[in-house]
């Protein structure tokens, strides 16, 4: 059950990277300073595995213990920060519809990578037996930065609005723990998070959303 850690390990920094670069582009938009951005955007890459961390009692959180994550969410913020620096740039992805492509596309490789690693975090921890506490975990694994980001940036979070977002994280972590005992782990991993990421990207693409009340 226990997951090669080098999979394990590239999917947290690409998760990191993904969801630390849309907290950049949060904070560029709302006009805040070079360590507003790194703060939004380290809270975007990290907090949702620091509210997992907090739950099943891991102390201090992983963060914390393991600052590679933390650093690569600072030079992901930073890269972004000096990229759109570029006025043309920053005219092409903030002012046109590109933005929320750009957003989608970013959301959905932290959403996928973050939801699967929560999930094995809860399964290493000894906590199989429990299958609802696992996939709440993997979920508030990948849209706990999200919202954090959202709450902070004084926006409606996005996992109550936009395009099946928390359902596509439910999605991907119930197949992760209905497939983990029957393919290897490193291909369960692969697949469960392509499942979410392509949610994802189906759901912007077909306009899914859940029912809304037309008030």
């Amino acid at each position: 059950m226990y997951c090669n850690i080098s999979v394990l390990f590239i999917m947290e920094l690409i998760g990191t990277a993904a969801f630390s670069c849309s907290g950049a582009m949060v904070a560029i938009r709302k006009k805040l300073d070079l360590l507003g951005i790194v703060v939004l955007s380290v809270i975007t890459a990290v907090g949702g595995g620091m509210l997992r961390d907090v739950l099943i009692g891991i102390h201090p959180p992983t963060l914390f213990m393991k600052p590679v994550y933390v650093t690569t969410a600072v030079i992901s913020a930073v890269l972004i920060f000096l990229a759109m620096k570029s006025r043309r740039l920053t005219r092409f992805l903030l002012e046109t519809e590109y933005y929320d492509w750009f957003m989608n596309l970013l959301d959905a490789i932290g959403l996928g990578a973050f939801t699967i690693v929560g999930v094995n975090t809860a399964i290493s921890e000894g906590y199989e037996d429990y299958l609802f506490l696992s996939i709440f975990l993997g979920v508030i694994t990948g849209v706990g930065g999200g919202l954090l980001r959202d709450i902070m940036a004084c926006e409606i979070p996005a996992i109550l609005k936009k395009h099946v977002y928390a359902c596509a994280s439910i999605a991907g972590a119930l197949f992760y723990v209905i497939i983990i005992g029957y393919v290897p782990t490193d291909a369960a991993l692969i697949f469960s998070a392509s499942l979410v990421i392509l949610i994802r990207l189906l759901a912007r693409h077909y306009k899914w959303n859940l029912p809304r009340c037309n008030v």
